[in-house]
């Protein structure tokens, strides 16, 4: 099995109601459209089809989406079986993705597809994210702390998270990888100074500093 070589906590796909809730045309999808996100965000990050099944996924994706330009929220699937087939595929795409998911986190499925650090302190593994929300305090090393370390198209490194980098450019991956360990070191300090012995215990099950070559 092949894990994911870049991942980000938070949503992967775009928000949707669940089962019950009022539509909200143009700002999230209805409940087909967000188990057909669901299904294409594994075929995306590796997900093989039989042809068959590939030929049903265009067949829904003619029903709820034919132009990149149509407003979602509107649409879902006329017939109910057919829907249920998709929520069933949707469930075993979900099921795959978990597979990946990152030691320490979790996919979940809310109003959108999610990672989720894990928050069970007695994991094998238990990731610095987890640690940061179960804290619920203010720890100025956490930002830096949780970063993932990756390589700029110019071929320098930085650490950062999905949007902004925190620390760079460094000329090679371990000097970046120090800067966050560095940040993790101060962390567990400031974990400390905040009462929470038992979550700065947990430091040496801490994965080690992610990082990305592309």
């Amino acid at each position: 099995m092949t894990g994911l070589g870049r991942w980000h906590v938070g949503p992967w796909t775009t928000r949707g109601t669940r089962p019950g809730e009022v539509a909200v045309p143009g700002r999230r999808r209805t409940v087909d459209e967000l188990n057909f996100d669901v299904v294409g965000l594994a075929r995306i990050l590796g997900r093989r089809l039989s042809g068959r099944d590939e030929l049903q996924v265009r067949l829904w994706q003619n029903e709820l989406r034919p132009t990149h330009t149509r407003l979602c929220g509107l649409h879902t699937l006329a017939d109910p079986s057919n829907a249920q087939l998709l929520h069933d595929t949707a469930q075993e795409a979900l099921a795959w993705l978990s597979e990946r998911a990152p030691a320490g986190y979790e996919f979940v499925l809310s109003d959108a597809v999610e990672l989720r650090p894990v928050l069970d302190l007695s994991a094998p593994v238990v990731a610095v994210d987890a640690v940061v929300v179960l804290a619920d305090v203010p720890l100025p090393a956490a930002r830096l702390a949780t970063a993932h370390v990756r390589r700029s198209a110019a071929g320098d490194w930085y650490a950062g998270d999905a949007v902004c980098n925190w620390s760079g450019p460094h000329t090679t991956s371990n000097g970046a990888v120090a800067v966050v360990r560095q940040a993790r070191a101060e962390l567990v300090e400031q974990l400390r100074a905040a009462g929470r012995d038992d979550l700065a215990a947990t430091a040496e099950r801490w994965p080690t500093v992610p990082v990305e070559s592309d």
